[in-house]
């Protein structure tokens, strides 16, 4: 199974999945959105990666009421739940499906944001698109990324995973969704670590990179440009 399969087979559920599965979805939200480094007057031009069913963006939305978003996605599914979500927004909505590692956007973005996404991607093609973001954004561009972090040896990871468990079940999740959720894990995701992302940002010429938030395997980077 491809991952647009996979992603388009949760499309109906995967909203109320996501604030289950992240224990922590609220704070995750709020700092993402607070960190923005521009004023809510400002008409900002937003690429949305990996955007799924457009819940980051929706976000953002809230306090820049009048920015422009490009929304990216693999799974056209997903992306359909995006269109319906913003369709009274349709003015400041593009969509467009495709693999955003093949893209090729000449247009320099104020803001490029990405919700649990790019863990998808292998160590270089975190580099690789890292780099492609750098240059895509305008100077004093931001990058946004809420995402998935590995952790630096095998006990933290073992801790990390049994309080999720612990965690996502106390929110009412079903044994179903969990186990299907850890099996894309094993399928899909590729998590990086920390240390790592921080570095691959600095090198690809972000000026100012921090990881504003994090709770045990997922966290908030920014970096500007």
């Amino acid at each position: 199974m491809t991952i647009d399969d996979a992603f388009n087979k949760t499309s109906d559920y995967y909203d109320s999945w996501v604030q289950k599965a992240l224990i922590c979805y609220d704070e995750l939200f709020s700092v993402a959105v607070e960190c923005i480094p521009f004023s809510v007057s400002e008409k900002l031009k937003i690429l949305d990666l990996g955007a799924g069913t457009g819940l980051f963006s929706w976000h953002v939305l809230q306090r820049h009421t009048n920015a422009d978003f490009t929304l990216i996605d693999v799974a056209d599914k997903m992306l359909d739940i995006s269109k319906e979500r913003f369709a009274s927004h349709e003015g400041q909505f593009s969509y467009i499906k495709s693999d955003y590692r093949k893209l090729i956007l000449s247009s320099p973005f104020d803001l490029i944001i990405s919700s649990l996404s790019i863990h998808h991607l292998n160590d270089k093609e975190k580099q690789d698109l890292f780099r492609e973001i750098c240059l895509k954004l305008k100077p004093g561009g931001a990058f946004i990324n809420v995402d998935q972090i590995k952790a630096p040896s095998e006990h933290f990871q073992e801790l990390y995973w049994s309080i999720w468990l612990s965690e996502v079940r106390k929110t009412g999740a079903s044994e179903k969704q969990i186990k299907e959720s850890i099996l894309r894990r094993k399928d899909f995701d590729k998590d990086s670590t920390l240390i790592d992302q921080l570095e691959w940002l600095k090198k690809a010429g972000f000026k100012q990179v921090d990881c504003l938030y994090k709770r045990y395997f997922v966290g908030v980077f920014f970096a500007q440009k």
